[in-house]
């Protein structure tokens, strides 16, 4: 009999933030991969999901390039599939950690594309967000009543962000880190820097929060950073 493939969601970064479902498919591994970037050794994910792991349980740690255009080059990606259906055709339980919640802005989304087609069974576990993690840490709500919410990832192109935030009462900037300037200026543009959070590493250790975001616009934030804004009262 063949293995289940499980996608988990360990959430933003505080462990205790796991789902009691979560807990129990890490709990009935027997291989976790970890995904990890070709420049860096070690798994966020994977340190997250650490007190909750069986002493006997593999671990197989996974390069996925985050390349653009990587259909045009997938050999990495086929070849980790391959060790994944292999370890599956074992009869073995294999996990996918991934950082928040699995469909949401995650490499899982990619791996769950490559095998949803193949005789397997697969069973996605939703993880918490980092926004709604910072949400609920900072006492700011994300959305209430008749306002509308915009989730914009700042790799966007900048009309494309424009357009979003002239539609939208709140906004949930991802991937802040590499226009962070731009941001900031099209923040203050569509009246919502005065209100905007920027939380870096949110539950893990070197969390940083700012609360003016404006007067950090020459810094280059974390990679795992996050803003969450309203449009300034009128």
């Amino acid at each position: 009999m063949k293995g289940v493939f499980y996608g988990i969601g360990v959430g933003p970064g505080d462990p205790e933030l796991l789902t009691v479902k979560a807990i129990h498919a890490i709990e009935a591994a027997d291989v976790l991969i970890a995904p990890k970037t070709e420049k860096k050794d070690g798994s966020v994910a994977l340190s997250i999901a650490k007190p909750y792991l069986k002493p006997d349980v593999e671990i197989v740690y996974q390069v996925f390039p985050m390349v653009k255009g990587f259909e045009h080059d997938d050999s990495a990606w086929k070849e980790n599939k391959a060790e994944i259906l292999g370890l599956l055709n074992q009869g073995k339980n294999v996990a996918f950690l991934t950082l928040g919640d699995p469909m949401f802005f995650s490499t899982y989304i990619y791996v769950f594309r490559l095998l949803e087609h193949e005789d397997v069974r697969i069973e996605t576990i939703p993880g918490i967000p980092a926004y709604a993690a910072i949400s609920s840490q900072l006492g700011c709500p994300i959305v209430e009543g008749n306002e509308v919410l915009t989730i914009i990832p700042a790799t966007a192109k900048r009309e494309k962000m424009e357009r979003a935030m002239e539609a939208s009462d709140n906004v949930v900037l991802m991937k802040v880190y590499r226009n962070f300037p731009d941001v900031i200026e099209m923040l203050e543009e569509h009246g919502m820097a005065k209100n905007a959070v920027l939380v870096s590493r949110a539950g893990l250790d070197g969390e940083q929060v700012f609360h003016d975001v404006a007067a950090h616009r020459a810094e280059r934030p974390n990679y795992l950073s996050t803003i969450l804004t309203r449009r300034d009262a009128k």
